[in-house]
Parts: structure tokens; sequence; C-alpha cells
């Protein structure tokens, strides 16, 4: 079947990456994935969680939050309490981030990454993953810039990306048209050395075959793979990037 936008179906969509793009957050990153577009920010607080007190670490979280605008029928604002998609995509993101950096070489501080999508199209939780490491780069770079911190705490590249099975189809980096009719659904989350960090693969609306899963994976290493050049030349030769 052809696609709607008429890319190869282990293609991903046209990825543009904007920098410091909130002027006021140490590390910011626009993320536009096709007609997804993703507003992340990472902001350094001098001071852990209660609960990590003492033990000699930094700590990474994440939000999550989907503007009001960002979709067809109007997504209501978070005012009292979170939504559990929200809060799952969060958790995702966090853990995702988490498995690229050493908080042990951040000191005593905490790393706040925000999310907001202000356009949705499919495919949210893993541009908001692959456009975060930019801010956390961004971020990370200030702090070695000022002295706060010696070593460069970055491990890895992260970036995640969207897989499916669409009328009996492959397809990597889904549009929403596509998630809608997906047969199988999956969300990818890989390091630069290709080791994964997370899969979460559904069956919506029918089973999976093990064959079907390695030619899902093997597209998500692809489009992992560009991605990840995508935010090399975007961050270009920072310190904070081991080499």
């Amino acid at each position: 079947m052809g696609r709607l936008n008429e890319r190869k179906n282990d293609e991903i969509r046209n990825v543009n990456i904007i920098t410091n793009f909130i002027k006021t957050a140490p590390g910011s990153a626009l993320i536009e994935m096709g007609d997804t577009r993703v507003i992340t920010t990472a902001t350094i607080l001098d001071k852990v969680p209660s609960w990590m007190d003492g033990n000699g670490k930094g700590w990474l979280s994440a939000e999550y939050a989907m503007l009001p605008g960002s979709t067809l029928v109007r997504k209501n604002r978070d005012r009292k309490s979170t939504d559990s998609r929200s809060i799952e995509i969060q958790r995702l993101i966090g853990r995702s981030l988490r498995a690229c950096i050493d908080l042990s070489l951040i000191g005593n501080r905490a790393i706040m990454i925000d999310c907001d999508v202000i356009q949705a199209d499919g495919g949210t939780r893993t541009a908001s993953i692959t456009g975060a490491f930019v801010s956390l780069c961004l971020a990370v770079e200030k702090l070695m810039e000022k002295g706060d911190i010696k070593t460069s705490p970055i491990k890895d590249y992260i970036a995640a990306i969207s897989v499916g099975y669409v009328k009996d189809e492959p397809m990597l980096d889904l549009c929403y048209e596509e998630d809608y009719k997906a047969q199988v659904d999956m969300n990818v989350v890989m390091l630069g050395d290709s080791n994964f960090v997370e899969i979460q693969g559904t069956g919506e609306n029918a089973t999976f075959s093990q064959e079907q899963l390695v030619c899902m994976l093997a597209y998500a290493g692809k489009g992992i793979k560009d991605l990840i050049q995508i935010q090399k030349n975007v961050l270009g030769e920072l310190s904070c990037i081991r080499k």
C-alpha cells in the first residue's frame, strides 16, 4: 500500500530540531517529526528529591503534557491531576533518559525534563524522548562550562521511534492516520550503541509472529540510527558528548 506522504515503509518522517528554542531554559529544543511538534526543556535544580538525600547521586525526572490545541478535539489542561496516559508516558521518558546519563556525576542536583506537545500527529512519546536528549545535552554542557561538574555524565546518544503493521505491511514512524489503523503498534527506545532501553509492543487488532517482531525491530533500528545522526548534526562538537 502507498503511504500518505509517499514515504517508503522503512523511512522516517521529515525531522527538524531547533535548539535553544526557549531562551530561559538551560537546555531546550523544538522537535518536528512530520506534523508532530514537541517543545522539550531541561531545567537544573540544586537539590534532589528528599528520598535521595545522602546517597551521593543526582536525579532525572520528566513531565509530559499535550497542550489544548495539539489535537482536533481540545485537550483539557491537567489542572488538578495528570491523566494516566500522561503519567505512563512521562515515566517512559524519565526511564529512557536515565539510561543515557551517569547520575553519580552531576552532584546533588536534579534535572527536570518537560515535554509539551503543541501539535500531535502520532509518535509524540518517541519524539519527546528524541528531542529531550538534545535539551539534556545542552543543559549538561552549561553545567560543564560553568565548572559545576568536571566530567560529562552523558554516556551515549538515545532516541526513540514507533513502528507497526498496517494492512499487513511493516511501517516505520507511524503518523496518526497509520497508527489509528495499525494492527500492531510498537515503540522502541535505543542507545547509540544499538542496545535497547525499552520496547513497548501491542497487538492492537491482531497478534504478531516472531518473524514480524524481528522485522519491526530492524525497522526501528534503522530509524533510530537516522535520528541519532540528526541529533549529532544538531549538537555538533559539544564537550559533554563522550567521544
